[in-house]
């Protein structure tokens, strides 16, 4: 799981072992205090093949910055939720080629159904009948290689076989895969947008970078306040690959925008967030149709009819 895009520059990363929970509530805290533009956060299993999470598996936390931080302020910070530890983990001074040349070690091609996600030194093998999604090793970390993305691409295969979503909307769109990976399938342009307009700007580099500059209608927006998002009842496929505060939050501007017979795919969210977030649901008249779990992260597809919502009560 990864908050924030990756710096141009890494100029500094802190890396720390902890548990899933903590790993959890890292992500989320730091994804709230950082500027985007300057800091990203990873989290991932150590163990690799790993389908459920339990609280106390070792995670790796990585955070990346562009410039050195603070580090009494950034080990105040992180002090209550992972303890001591963080006092004897040091702060890595990253070389810049040694950073670039780590970024296509990491960018191995992933594949989700026909979707081949690869950077450039692996054009050689997408097949003839791949969509194939290239990004830049400089701007590929945490897209489709953690199981969040890996996850909403499934869900989106398994979604393409039954039908063929005519309008489609990516929240939290970041470097923009999955409304790329819709686009491509569906010969249909996607609404795509971010609160960061850096996210933006690289979705709209890597639209042009795949042949498919028209693919994007982009907005720079928090959720879906813009106009080319808050449309009710038009969308009938909607990812939020984000984290599970901002997708409970949500809910109900997602299922009023969602078509009476439309699907959402939502990720970014630990096993132990799913209860709660499929309740937010629940409670906006959305049922869950399916869910799954890759390397400890769950990603829901999310169905109109499930329980009436509740009403307000009175003042």
């Amino acid at each position: 799981m990864r908050e924030g895009l990756l710096p141009a520059t890494v100029a500094t990363v802190l890396e720390l072992s902890t548990s899933g929970e903590n790993a959890r509530a890292l992500t989320e805290l730091l994804g709230e205090v950082f500027d985007p533009t300057e800091t990203a956060i990873s989290s991932f299993e150590v163990e690799e093949g790993v389908t459920t999470l339990s609280l106390n598996a070792p995670w790796k936390v990585e955070i990346y910055f562009a410039s050195h931080p603070d580090e009494e302020a950034v080990r105040d910070l992180l002090r209550p939720i992972v303890g001591e530890v963080v006092d004897a983990t040091p702060f890595t001074t990253v070389n810049q080629q040694d950073w670039v040349a780590t970024s296509l070690d990491g960018l191995k091609p992933v594949r989700a159904g026909r979707v081949l996600v690869h950077g450039a030194h692996d054009r050689g093998t997408v097949r003839s009948n791949d969509i194939a999604i290239e990004i830049e090793a400089a701007l590929a970390f945490g897209t489709g290689h953690h199981g969040t993305t890996s996850g909403c691409l499934l869900a989106l295969d398994a979604e393409l076989k039954k039908c063929r979503p005519r309008h489609g909307l990516d929240v939290g769109t970041g470097t923009g895969i999955l409304a790329l990976a819709l686009a491509k399938q569906t010969k249909r342009k996607v609404v795509a947008g971010d609160i960061d307009a850096v996210a933006v700007e690289v979705s709209a580099h890597n639209a042009r970078l795949n042949h498919a500059p028209g693919a994007l209608d982009l907005y720079v927006a928090p959720g879906l306040r813009h106009a080319k998002a808050d449309r009710p009842g038009h969308f009938d496929l909607i990812f939020a690959n984000i984290l599970a505060g901002p997708v409970r939050r949500l809910a109900p501007a997602l299922a009023r925008a969602l078509a009476a017979d439309g699907t959402l795919i939502l990720s970014g969210l630990l096993a132990m967030d799913v209860a709660g977030v499929v309740s937010a649901y629940r409670h906006q008249g959305l049922a869950l149709a399916s869910r799954s779990l890759r390397e400890g992260w769950a990603t829901l597809v999310m169905k109109k009819g499930g329980a009436a919502p509740r009403p307000r009560r009175p003042a």
